[in-house]
């Protein structure tokens, strides 16, 4: 591994929780979901707890079944993180930003902003936007997915030139003298067949030069871009053999833009359910299961399964003839993993408390088998850090700090304090200021 320690981030979103009963539980503030100082105590609990930093996904259109749940995700990344900026000292802020709909100079403007007033903590999720809801809220077709990773990539190109515009060399305002040296901040005067800027950025570095760029894994277009500018890739494997993979294939993908492979940070996400006991931990689980919809979770189970008619006792075992009519899909890590636990004796419902319907590979245990977990992928190369998601915001985040980061502490897997006071210095990434030669060399 690039480095003897692991990397932790918080996935934010609506302030409630990722499990889509914890806003109906007794102890939620329904109106969370519209209050920033909710956010300003969960990305201070997660900054208490060490983390390298906090992450905002977004989507441009609002997904959500209102009568069931909030929206998953908040209201506006960069307004939440410009909070989270005078709130904490420490931890980075990463927050998502589309490069279909966005144009470059704004883009660059509210980033490295942001990164300034942050003392060098920004980082920027960069995505094109696919859903045909996104493009409906712009007024705008759906385009073919080669246009939109051609306008990311010139996009990319154009905020990191302007993020350079503003030069190292231009020195500090001196009364006796100029504000700034002029002929260190100059116009990029780039234009491409999407996007186009002329320059200079009004704002000067950082202390970390400009923003971290993160980008999830992806194949093909997405892949190559990743390659080519990303600090941090995010990836959503369900094994540790999945982990490997996505994580080398990303090594590759850097290596072939002409940049060293070791200095890209491989994310993959998890999740808790935590408690003193297993069983504490899949009745907090089992808790957030009944107030979501219990009966979607059953044949979604059923489905994992391959049983047709459900479950007769979902609090019990399941009977030997059920278990004979059982016709996982073994190649499906989360069909194999309920499989395993039918056939170990849980209950359906536990199996569900389980984690097994989550999207990614999920603990519900004591914070020890949660640090297992963790030690685990780190340790095989599966990855050298996580993205991770909360059941319920009311206490998970501290359950997380004081659960699980002590363990890993203890076993020398995670920092005692964030290291230096930048993104950069939190991740062990290189220095970066404007264009990188080495891809804008091959062409980009």
């Amino acid at each position: 591994m690039r480095n003897q320690h692991l990397a932790l981030a918080l996935v934010m979103g609506n302030n409630i929780g990722s499990h889509h009963g914890a806003w109906r539980m007794p102890h939620t503030d329904v109106g969370s979901f519209t209050d920033l100082d909710a956010a300003v105590r969960q990305a201070r609990t997660a900054e208490r707890g060490g983390f390298q930093f906090v992450f905002m996904p977004d989507r441009l259109f609002m997904q959500a079944d209102l009568a069931a749940a909030p929206p998953v995700f908040g209201m506006d990344p960069i307004v939440t993180l410009s909070a989270l900026a005078q709130a904490t000292e420490r931890i980075g802020l990463v927050g998502t930003m589309s490069t279909t709909f966005t144009e470059p100079y704004v883009l660059a403007r509210h980033l490295k902003a942001l990164d300034l007033y942050s003392h060098g903590r920004a980082g920027w999720n960069a995505v094109p936007s696919y859903e045909p809801d996104a493009f409906a809220n712009f007024g705008r077709p759906l385009p073919a997915r080669e246009e939109k990773y051609e306008r990311l990539h010139e996009v990319v190109h154009i905020v990191q030139a302007l993020w350079g515009s503003w030069g190292q060399g231009a020195g500090r305002p001196d009364k006796s003298g100029a504000f700034a040296d002029p002929a260190q901040v100059r116009p990029v005067d780039l234009q491409g067949r999407h996007v186009a800027a002329r320059g200079p950025l009004p704002v000067p570095p950082s202390e970390q030069g400009q923003p971290v760029i993160v980008m999830p894994a992806s194949s093909g277009y997405g892949l190559q871009a990743a390659g080519m500018y990303a600090d941090v890739v995010i990836g959503m494997p369900m094994t540790i053999e999945e982990g490997r993979a996505q994580r080398d294939v990303v090594r590759r993908a850097t290596e072939a833009a002409g940049r060293d492979p070791d200095e890209v940070t491989f994310l993959a996400f998890t999740g808790f359910s935590l408690g003193d006991s297993q069983r504490e931990a899949l009745d907090r689980h089992r808790a957030l299961d009944d107030r979501a919809d219990p009966e979607q979770a059953m044949a979604r189970l059923g489905a994992l399964l391959g049983l047709r008619h459900g479950f007769a006792h979902p609090d019990e075992a399941l009977s030997p003839a059920e278990l004979a009519s059982a016709r996982p899909r073994l190649a499906y890590a989360r069909s194999q993993q309920a499989f395993d636990l039918a056939r170990a004796g849980w209950s359906p419902r536990d199996i569900v408390a389980h984690g097994v319907l989550e999207p990614y590979p999920f603990v519900t245990g004591t914070g020890e088998q949660a640090a297992d977990h963790l030690q685990a992928w780190f340790r095989a190369g599966a990855a050298d850090g996580f993205m991770v998601g909360v059941d319920d915001f009311h206490d998970g985040i501290d359950d997380v700090v004081d659960r699980i980061v002590p363990i890993l502490r203890a076993r020398g897997l995670f920092p005692e304090d964030h290291v230096g006071t930048t993104l950069r210095d939190h991740l062990g990434l290189p220095p970066r200021y404007g264009l990188d030669p080495r891809v804008t060399g091959n062409g980009a």
